[in-house]
């Protein structure tokens, strides 16, 4: 998908939505709508958070005009309200993504609001879902795992094995942080195995389409790693590059140079160093606050590293970044 032919197209229907927001709102709109938040989650999941978040937050606002504005039956109303929480919580991911986590929560808020005004549990798993990785991700895994407990706990009624796994996974990740690599090691099975049933079952919501193997590998990895067993990650962090699909460009960035970072972490310099410098050609079209906090770790541990290999790729990830004008690391 083409970034800048993306936002044309966008912009233009967008705007094809606003001027009949005064007038009825109908099932045209709602749709025109829902493609522009599905073309959104494309457009995110290919490139990152932090060129999208403006487009999303004037999508949101589109909604809430037309809300405001519109004229509609009570069936509309409630699509549109659940529109406006859908989009919320995209917003909310974006910010994630570009690693302002107090706007995220912010848009979070107002999703779980939605959520509850709606008494819409599909979108109140979706938040707590997304709230749980959150919470692990600033090194709050008590947090992570009670929400995702929770989310589990009103998942259980949509009989979807896939979204069950999903937010499996996200409890082995909260676990394994807490230290728990028992637990976590159930949990990580669980969800394997939940995983292998997907294809029973109701289907996944849409949000959740991006969760297979990819995403089991790398927290099988990510077990590991947390329990200090790098040589363990490193075949698992490799399986999660291979299995990664292509339309998901910045978590296959990310995934590359957590493999680089757990190679360096083993012992493998050299082929940590060289995974490293080759991650760069898949970051040109990725603009994630996530994988910028990332590539900031990994030069950070080559520059420690005494190695040659080490030092010149720490040299050439600064000179990368430098040029992207990402040289220095605010937080």
């Amino acid at each position: 998908m083409d970034r800048r032919a993306f936002v044309t197209d966008f912009l233009g229907s967008a705007a094809g939505v606003a001027l009949g927001s005064g007038n009825a709102v109908g099932t045209a709109h709602i749709a025109e709508l829902r493609e522009g938040l599905r073309s959104l989650l494309a457009l995110d999941n290919t490139y990152g958070g932090n060129a999208i978040c403006s487009l999303a937050v004037r999508h949101l606002k589109r909604i809430r005009r037309i809300i405001n504005t519109g004229t509609y039956p009570d069936t509309i109303g409630r699509q549109l309200h659940r529109l406006a929480g859908e989009t919320a919580v995209h917003c909310a991911w974006l910010y994630y993504d570009a690693e302002d986590q107090d706007t995220a929560r912010r848009y979070y808020g107002e999703a779980l609001t939605a959520a509850t005004m709606l008494r819409d549990d599909q979108l109140e798993v979706l938040v707590l879902a997304l709230l749980s990785l959150q919470a692990s991700h600033e090194g709050r895994p008590r947090d992570g795992y009670d929400l995702a407990r929770a989310a589990r706990q009103r998942a259980t009624g949509f009989d979807s094995p896939l979204l069950l796994s999903l937010i499996a996974g996200r409890e082995s990740r909260a676990l394994a942080m807490m230290g728990d690599a028992s637990a976590a090691g159930k949990r990580l099975s669980g969800a394997m195995k939940l995983l292998e049933r997907s294809n029973l079952g109701r289907p996944a919501p849409e949000w959740a389409a991006f969760h297979g193997h990819a995403e089991l590998d790398y927290a099988q990895g990510f077990l590991y790693s947390e329990a200090g067993r790098h040589k363990a990650a490193v075949p698992f962090l490799r399986a999660a590059v291979a299995h990664q699909s292509h339309r998901y460009g910045r978590n296959q960035a990310l995934y590359r140079l957590y493999l680089s970072h757990s190679l360096v972490q083993a012992g493998e310099i050299d082929e940590g160093s060289a995974e490293a410098m080759d991650s760069l050609e898949h970051l040109d079209e990725v603009e994630s606050g996530r994988v910028t906090r990332e590539l900031h770790n990994i030069r950070a541990l080559l520059g420690r590293a005494d190695a040659v290999s080490a030092r010149n790729a720490a040299e050439g990830l600064t000179e990368y970044m430098r040029t992207r004008g990402e040289a220095e690391w605010p937080g």
